[in-house]
Protein backbone atom coordinates (compact mmCIF):
# COMPACT_ATOMS: atom_id res chain seq x y z
CA UNK A 1 0.00 0.00 0.00
CA UNK A 2 1.62 3.68 -1.04
CA UNK A 3 0.48 4.79 2.53
CA UNK A 4 3.07 2.14 4.03
CA UNK A 5 6.18 3.41 2.02
CA UNK A 6 9.15 5.28 3.75
CA UNK A 7 8.53 8.08 1.35
CA UNK A 8 4.75 8.50 2.23
CA UNK A 9 3.73 12.26 3.61
CA UNK A 10 7.09 13.19 3.64
CA UNK A 11 8.63 16.38 1.58
CA UNK A 12 11.70 16.74 -0.35
CA UNK A 13 14.33 19.17 1.82
CA UNK A 14 16.40 21.45 0.21
CA UNK A 15 19.72 21.14 -0.51
CA UNK A 16 22.80 21.78 1.39
CA UNK A 17 23.28 25.51 1.95
CA UNK A 18 27.15 25.33 0.40
CA UNK A 19 27.66 22.06 -1.64
CA UNK A 20 24.33 23.13 -3.06
CA UNK A 21 25.16 26.26 -4.16
CA UNK A 22 28.40 24.44 -5.59
CA UNK A 23 26.47 22.26 -7.41
CA UNK A 24 24.97 25.10 -8.93
CA UNK A 25 28.34 26.89 -9.72
CA UNK A 26 28.95 23.64 -11.56
CA UNK A 27 26.21 23.61 -14.28
CA UNK A 28 26.82 27.35 -14.95
CA UNK A 29 27.85 27.22 -18.29
CA UNK A 30 29.77 30.79 -18.23
CA UNK A 31 33.35 30.52 -18.60
CA UNK A 32 34.27 33.74 -16.59
CA UNK A 33 32.54 32.46 -13.15
CA UNK A 34 34.07 32.30 -9.96
CA UNK A 35 33.79 29.54 -7.20
CA UNK A 36 34.24 31.29 -3.69
CA UNK A 37 31.44 28.91 -2.05
CA UNK A 38 33.22 26.07 -1.50
CA UNK A 39 35.64 25.75 1.89
CA UNK A 40 38.90 24.27 0.05
CA UNK A 41 42.04 25.52 -0.60
CA UNK A 42 42.99 26.14 -4.09
CA UNK A 43 46.54 27.81 -5.77
CA UNK A 44 46.81 30.37 -8.24
CA UNK A 45 45.33 27.84 -11.20
CA UNK A 46 42.00 27.29 -9.25
CA UNK A 47 43.09 23.54 -8.65
CA UNK A 48 43.20 21.91 -4.60
CA UNK A 49 45.99 19.83 -5.47
CA UNK A 50 47.61 16.93 -3.42
CA UNK A 51 50.32 17.75 -1.16
CA UNK A 52 53.88 16.77 -2.34
CA UNK A 53 54.50 15.35 0.67
CA UNK A 54 50.97 13.30 0.57
CA UNK A 55 51.74 11.86 -2.56
CA UNK A 56 55.70 10.41 -0.86
CA UNK A 57 53.59 8.89 1.85
CA UNK A 58 51.08 7.39 -0.18
CA UNK A 59 54.25 5.66 -2.49
CA UNK A 60 55.81 4.50 0.95
CA UNK A 61 52.41 3.25 2.03
CA UNK A 62 51.81 1.37 -1.03
CA UNK A 63 55.17 -0.03 -1.16
CA UNK A 64 54.75 -1.01 2.90
CA UNK A 65 51.23 -2.44 3.63
CA UNK A 66 50.61 -5.68 4.10
CA UNK A 67 46.95 -5.71 5.39
CA UNK A 68 43.10 -3.55 5.35
CA UNK A 69 42.04 -4.95 8.89
CA UNK A 70 40.04 -2.71 11.47
CA UNK A 71 41.56 -0.46 12.94
CA UNK A 72 40.79 -0.57 16.86
CA UNK A 73 37.29 1.14 17.84
CA UNK A 74 39.76 4.78 19.10
CA UNK A 75 41.39 4.58 16.01
CA UNK A 76 45.39 4.15 15.18
CA UNK A 77 47.41 4.39 18.10
CA UNK A 78 50.06 6.03 16.10
CA UNK A 79 47.54 8.30 14.84
CA UNK A 80 46.36 9.44 17.96
CA UNK A 81 50.27 9.83 19.20
CA UNK A 82 50.69 12.44 16.10
CA UNK A 83 47.67 14.24 16.43
CA UNK A 84 48.32 14.65 20.35
CA UNK A 85 51.34 15.98 19.34
CA UNK A 86 50.03 18.48 17.14
CA UNK A 87 47.07 19.65 19.48
CA UNK A 88 49.10 20.24 22.58
CA UNK A 89 52.36 21.43 21.65
CA UNK A 90 53.78 24.16 23.77
CA UNK A 91 54.74 27.30 21.60
CA UNK A 92 58.83 26.81 21.09
CA UNK A 93 59.04 23.57 21.91
CA UNK A 94 60.33 20.40 19.95
CA UNK A 95 58.35 18.05 18.27
CA UNK A 96 56.92 15.46 20.69
CA UNK A 97 56.98 17.94 23.93
CA UNK A 98 53.30 18.27 25.16
CA UNK A 99 52.04 21.21 27.26
CA UNK A 100 53.04 20.93 31.07
CA UNK A 101 49.04 20.62 32.18
CA UNK A 102 47.94 17.93 29.68
CA UNK A 103 49.75 15.11 31.92
CA UNK A 104 47.50 12.46 31.27
CA UNK A 105 44.09 14.45 30.83
CA UNK A 106 43.92 14.18 27.23
CA UNK A 107 42.36 10.87 25.20
CA UNK A 108 42.04 11.18 21.75
CA UNK A 109 39.52 9.57 18.75
CA UNK A 110 40.17 8.62 15.38
CA UNK A 111 37.03 9.80 13.42
CA UNK A 112 36.03 10.13 9.94
CA UNK A 113 36.54 13.98 9.32
CA UNK A 114 36.56 16.98 11.53
CA UNK A 115 32.61 16.96 11.46
CA UNK A 116 32.13 12.85 12.82
CA UNK A 117 34.40 14.46 15.63
CA UNK A 118 32.00 17.75 15.90
CA UNK A 119 28.90 14.80 15.69
CA UNK A 120 30.43 12.82 18.24
CA UNK A 121 31.03 15.64 20.66
CA UNK A 122 28.05 16.42 20.64
CA UNK A 123 26.13 13.24 20.88
CA UNK A 124 28.32 12.75 23.80
CA UNK A 125 26.95 15.79 25.35
CA UNK A 126 23.23 14.87 24.77
CA UNK A 127 24.01 11.44 25.80
CA UNK A 128 25.73 12.18 29.43
CA UNK A 129 23.70 15.80 29.49
CA UNK A 130 20.04 15.40 27.90
CA UNK A 131 18.88 18.38 29.39
CA UNK A 132 22.08 20.50 28.27
CA UNK A 133 21.81 23.16 25.61
CA UNK A 134 24.54 24.14 22.83
CA UNK A 135 24.89 27.44 22.16
CA UNK A 136 26.77 28.15 18.85
CA UNK A 137 28.19 31.71 17.41
CA UNK A 138 26.25 33.75 15.26
CA UNK A 139 27.00 33.36 12.92
CA UNK A 140 29.04 30.10 11.89
CA UNK A 141 29.38 27.35 9.93
CA UNK A 142 26.05 26.12 8.93
CA UNK A 143 26.79 22.56 9.69
CA UNK A 144 26.47 23.11 13.48
CA UNK A 145 23.58 24.09 13.69
CA UNK A 146 22.07 21.18 11.67
CA UNK A 147 24.75 18.75 13.82
CA UNK A 148 22.78 20.07 17.47
CA UNK A 149 19.32 19.96 15.98
CA UNK A 150 19.18 16.15 14.68
CA UNK A 151 21.08 15.42 17.84
CA UNK A 152 17.88 16.77 19.63
CA UNK A 153 19.70 19.41 21.90
CA UNK A 154 18.63 22.65 21.51
CA UNK A 155 20.36 25.13 19.89
CA UNK A 156 21.21 28.75 21.52
CA UNK A 157 22.86 31.86 19.79
CA UNK A 158 25.29 33.84 20.89
CA UNK A 159 27.00 37.16 19.10
CA UNK A 160 30.07 37.06 17.44
CA UNK A 161 31.00 40.23 15.49
CA UNK A 162 30.62 43.82 16.64
CA UNK A 163 27.52 45.87 14.86
CA UNK A 164 30.23 47.39 11.80
CA UNK A 165 31.75 43.67 11.59
CA UNK A 166 34.87 44.70 11.97
CA UNK A 167 35.55 43.11 15.13
CA UNK A 168 35.11 40.29 17.69
CA UNK A 169 32.46 41.37 20.23
CA UNK A 170 34.37 39.97 23.09
CA UNK A 171 31.99 41.81 25.63
CA UNK A 172 28.62 40.11 24.05
CA UNK A 173 30.52 36.31 23.96
CA UNK A 174 31.62 36.88 27.56
CA UNK A 175 28.09 37.95 28.46
CA UNK A 176 26.38 34.75 26.48
CA UNK A 177 29.13 33.00 28.56
CA UNK A 178 27.74 34.33 31.91
CA UNK A 179 24.28 34.02 31.01
CA UNK A 180 24.23 30.02 29.93
CA UNK A 181 23.26 27.28 32.49
CA UNK A 182 25.95 25.18 34.36
CA UNK A 183 26.45 22.07 32.02
CA UNK A 184 25.91 23.72 29.03
CA UNK A 185 28.27 23.08 25.44
CA UNK A 186 29.28 26.00 23.88
CA UNK A 187 30.96 25.21 20.02
CA UNK A 188 33.68 27.63 19.85
CA UNK A 189 35.88 28.11 16.54
CA UNK A 190 39.95 27.73 17.83
CA UNK A 191 41.24 29.72 14.43
CA UNK A 192 39.88 30.98 11.56
CA UNK A 193 36.54 31.21 12.72
CA UNK A 194 34.14 30.32 9.89
CA UNK A 195 32.60 32.40 8.30
CA UNK A 196 34.09 35.52 9.44
CA UNK A 197 37.59 35.12 10.07
CA UNK A 198 37.67 36.96 12.91
CA UNK A 199 39.58 35.37 15.99
CA UNK A 200 39.54 36.20 19.89
CA UNK A 201 43.68 37.56 20.68
CA UNK A 202 45.59 35.13 22.94
CA UNK A 203 44.22 37.67 25.67
CA UNK A 204 41.06 37.30 25.10
CA UNK A 205 41.26 33.34 24.90
CA UNK A 206 42.17 33.48 28.60
CA UNK A 207 39.18 35.69 29.08
CA UNK A 208 36.89 33.19 27.40
CA UNK A 209 38.80 29.96 29.53
CA UNK A 210 37.82 31.81 32.50
CA UNK A 211 34.43 32.98 32.63
CA UNK A 212 33.72 29.02 30.84
CA UNK A 213 35.18 26.98 33.50
CA UNK A 214 33.20 29.28 36.20
CA UNK A 215 30.58 29.18 34.88
CA UNK A 216 30.68 25.02 33.96
CA UNK A 217 30.49 25.23 30.10
CA UNK A 218 31.32 22.49 28.38
CA UNK A 219 33.90 23.89 25.68
CA UNK A 220 33.78 22.04 21.95
CA UNK A 221 36.46 23.89 20.13
CA UNK A 222 36.37 23.31 16.29
CA UNK A 223 39.57 23.11 15.30
CA UNK A 224 39.47 22.41 11.62
CA UNK A 225 42.20 25.23 10.04
CA UNK A 226 45.27 24.90 12.55
CA UNK A 227 48.44 26.15 10.43
CA UNK A 228 46.36 28.15 8.61
CA UNK A 229 45.75 31.12 10.48
CA UNK A 230 48.96 32.67 12.17
CA UNK A 231 50.81 28.93 12.61
CA UNK A 232 50.28 25.54 13.26
CA UNK A 233 51.03 26.27 17.01
CA UNK A 234 50.21 29.94 17.65
CA UNK A 235 46.55 29.22 16.34
CA UNK A 236 45.95 26.85 19.20
CA UNK A 237 46.00 29.64 21.80
CA UNK A 238 42.39 28.52 22.58
CA UNK A 239 43.65 25.17 23.62
CA UNK A 240 46.51 26.25 25.75
CA UNK A 241 43.32 28.86 27.36
CA UNK A 242 41.54 25.79 28.61
CA UNK A 243 44.28 23.60 29.36
CA UNK A 244 45.70 26.48 31.89
CA UNK A 245 42.27 26.94 33.75
CA UNK A 246 41.93 23.31 34.16
CA UNK A 247 38.26 22.54 33.15
CA UNK A 248 37.06 19.77 30.82
CA UNK A 249 36.62 20.28 27.36
CA UNK A 250 36.59 18.43 23.67
CA UNK A 251 38.57 19.56 20.85
CA UNK A 252 37.58 18.61 17.18
CA UNK A 253 40.59 18.55 14.64
CA UNK A 254 40.37 18.03 10.75
CA UNK A 255 43.20 16.58 8.84
CA UNK A 256 41.23 18.05 5.86
CA UNK A 257 42.48 21.42 5.42
CA UNK A 258 46.18 21.66 6.62
CA UNK A 259 46.78 18.14 4.94
CA UNK A 260 44.51 19.22 1.85
CA UNK A 261 42.97 15.44 2.46
CA UNK A 262 39.47 16.60 1.90
CA UNK A 263 38.24 13.44 0.08
CA UNK A 264 39.94 11.17 2.90
CA UNK A 265 37.59 11.98 6.09
CA UNK A 266 40.55 11.94 8.84
CA UNK A 267 39.90 13.85 11.88
CA UNK A 268 39.94 13.01 15.78
CA UNK A 269 38.17 13.97 18.56
CA UNK A 270 40.99 15.01 21.90
CA UNK A 271 38.76 14.46 25.25
CA UNK A 272 40.80 16.55 28.28
CA UNK A 273 39.40 15.82 31.52
CA UNK A 274 39.42 16.95 34.65
CA UNK A 275 42.50 14.38 35.45
CA UNK A 276 43.33 11.10 33.72
CA UNK A 277 40.76 9.20 35.35
CA UNK A 278 37.78 11.43 34.07
CA UNK A 279 39.27 11.46 30.49
CA UNK A 280 39.24 7.35 30.85
CA UNK A 281 35.59 7.43 31.72
CA UNK A 282 34.70 9.69 28.86
CA UNK A 283 36.69 7.51 26.15
CA UNK A 284 34.59 4.77 27.35
CA UNK A 285 31.24 6.47 26.61
CA UNK A 286 32.62 8.36 23.30
CA UNK A 287 33.73 4.14 22.42
CA UNK A 288 30.47 3.01 22.88
CA UNK A 289 29.00 5.88 20.88
CA UNK A 290 31.88 4.96 17.95
CA UNK A 291 30.58 1.46 18.08
CA UNK A 292 27.18 2.57 16.63
CA UNK A 293 27.95 5.02 14.23
CA UNK A 294 30.67 4.26 12.24
CA UNK A 295 32.25 1.05 14.65
CA UNK A 296 35.81 1.68 13.35
CA UNK A 297 37.12 4.31 11.51
CA UNK A 298 38.40 4.78 7.98
CA UNK A 299 42.44 3.80 7.91
CA UNK A 300 43.78 5.32 4.69
CA UNK A 301 44.28 9.11 5.70
CA UNK A 302 45.76 8.41 8.97
CA UNK A 303 48.09 6.11 7.72
CA UNK A 304 49.18 9.49 5.69
CA UNK A 305 49.24 11.42 8.43
CA UNK A 306 51.24 9.08 10.69
CA UNK A 307 53.93 8.65 7.72
CA UNK A 308 54.36 12.71 7.46
CA UNK A 309 54.28 13.37 10.86
CA UNK A 310 56.85 10.11 12.14
CA UNK A 311 59.42 11.37 9.55
CA UNK A 312 61.29 14.38 10.82
CA UNK A 313 62.24 15.86 7.06
CA UNK A 314 58.85 14.73 5.82
CA UNK A 315 57.09 17.16 8.56
CA UNK A 316 59.21 19.60 7.73
CA UNK A 317 58.50 19.88 4.29
CA UNK A 318 54.66 19.40 5.71
CA UNK A 319 55.21 22.47 7.75
CA UNK A 320 56.82 24.49 4.72
CA UNK A 321 53.78 23.62 2.83
CA UNK A 322 51.38 24.58 5.16
CA UNK A 323 53.42 27.96 5.26
CA UNK A 324 52.88 28.67 1.84
CA UNK A 325 49.29 28.12 1.88
CA UNK A 326 49.00 30.63 4.78
CA UNK A 327 50.96 33.13 3.25
CA UNK A 328 48.76 32.71 0.17
CA UNK A 329 45.59 33.11 1.68
CA UNK A 330 47.02 35.81 3.79
CA UNK A 331 48.62 37.50 0.46
CA UNK A 332 45.20 37.25 -1.20
CA UNK A 333 43.05 39.38 1.81
CA UNK A 334 45.27 42.31 1.02
CA UNK A 335 45.46 41.75 -2.62
CA UNK A 336 41.09 41.88 -2.60
CA UNK A 337 41.29 44.72 -0.12
CA UNK A 338 43.30 47.29 -2.54
CA UNK A 339 41.30 45.89 -5.26
CA UNK A 340 38.37 46.78 -3.34
CA UNK A 341 39.20 50.29 -2.54
CA UNK A 342 40.14 50.66 -6.57
CA UNK A 343 36.87 49.23 -7.77
CA UNK A 344 35.21 52.23 -5.85
CA UNK A 345 33.69 49.72 -3.46
CA UNK A 346 34.52 52.17 -0.19
CA UNK A 347 36.63 50.78 2.62
CA UNK A 348 36.96 46.99 3.48
CA UNK A 349 40.09 46.96 5.33
CA UNK A 350 38.81 45.00 8.21
CA UNK A 351 39.26 41.91 6.12
CA UNK A 352 42.72 42.07 6.19
CA UNK A 353 42.60 41.74 9.96
CA UNK A 354 40.80 38.49 9.62
CA UNK A 355 42.16 35.22 9.42
CA UNK A 356 42.46 32.03 7.82
CA UNK A 357 39.97 30.89 4.30
CA UNK A 358 36.89 32.92 4.69
CA UNK A 359 35.54 36.64 4.46
CA UNK A 360 32.19 37.88 5.27
CA UNK A 361 30.73 40.52 3.29
CA UNK A 362 27.69 40.32 4.86
CA UNK A 363 25.24 40.73 2.26
CA UNK A 364 21.78 40.25 1.48
CA UNK A 365 19.99 37.38 -0.55
CA UNK A 366 18.76 39.79 -2.74
CA UNK A 367 22.78 41.10 -3.49
CA UNK A 368 24.43 37.43 -3.21
CA UNK A 369 21.89 36.71 -6.22
CA UNK A 370 23.40 39.49 -8.06
CA UNK A 371 26.72 38.38 -7.63
CA UNK A 372 25.75 35.05 -9.08
CA UNK A 373 23.41 36.06 -12.03
CA UNK A 374 25.16 39.25 -13.18
CA UNK A 375 28.39 38.49 -12.11
CA UNK A 376 28.98 34.68 -12.08
CA UNK A 377 30.49 35.32 -8.77
CA UNK A 378 29.71 32.30 -6.72
CA UNK A 379 29.42 33.06 -2.40
CA UNK A 380 27.38 31.40 0.20
CA UNK A 381 25.16 32.81 3.03
CA UNK A 382 25.85 36.60 4.17
CA UNK A 383 28.07 36.88 1.88
CA UNK A 384 30.90 34.31 2.82
CA UNK A 385 33.94 34.09 0.10
CA UNK A 386 36.92 31.45 0.22
CA UNK A 387 39.76 33.73 0.30
CA UNK A 388 41.87 30.78 -1.58
CA UNK A 389 39.55 30.82 -4.21
CA UNK A 390 40.91 34.10 -5.19
CA UNK A 391 43.49 34.48 -8.09
CA UNK A 392 45.62 36.99 -9.22
CA UNK A 393 43.10 37.01 -12.62
CA UNK A 394 39.78 37.21 -11.04
CA UNK A 395 40.47 39.28 -7.96
CA UNK A 396 40.22 42.69 -10.01
CA UNK A 397 36.61 40.89 -11.35
CA UNK A 398 35.73 39.75 -7.75
CA UNK A 399 36.11 43.35 -6.36
CA UNK A 400 34.04 45.40 -9.11
CA UNK A 401 31.39 42.55 -8.58
CA UNK A 402 31.22 43.22 -5.19
CA UNK A 403 31.30 47.17 -6.03
CA UNK A 404 28.63 46.84 -8.35
CA UNK A 405 26.06 44.77 -5.66
CA UNK A 406 27.03 47.02 -2.53
CA UNK A 407 26.66 50.04 -4.84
Amino acid sequence: MAGSNLSARVQALPGDPIFGVVERFKADPRPNKVNLAQGVYMDESGSTPILGTVREAERRLLASSTTKVYKPIAGDPRYLEVMRAILFRPAGAPWGDLEPAVSGRVEMVQTPGGTGAIRLAVELVTHLRPEAEIWISEPTWPNHRQIVDESGAVARQHTWLSADGARLDIEGLLAAIDAARPGDAMILHASCHNPTGIDPTPAQWSEIAAHATARGILPIIDFAYQGFGDGLVEDAAAVRAFLQVGGEFLVASSGSKNFALYDERIGALAIVGADASAATTLLSHVKALVRTAWSNPPAHGGEIIVEILSDPKLRAEWELEVTAMRTRIADNRAALVAALAAAGAGDWSHLANGRGMFALLNLDDAQIARLRDDHAVYVVALGRLNVAGLTSTNIPVVAKAIAAVVA
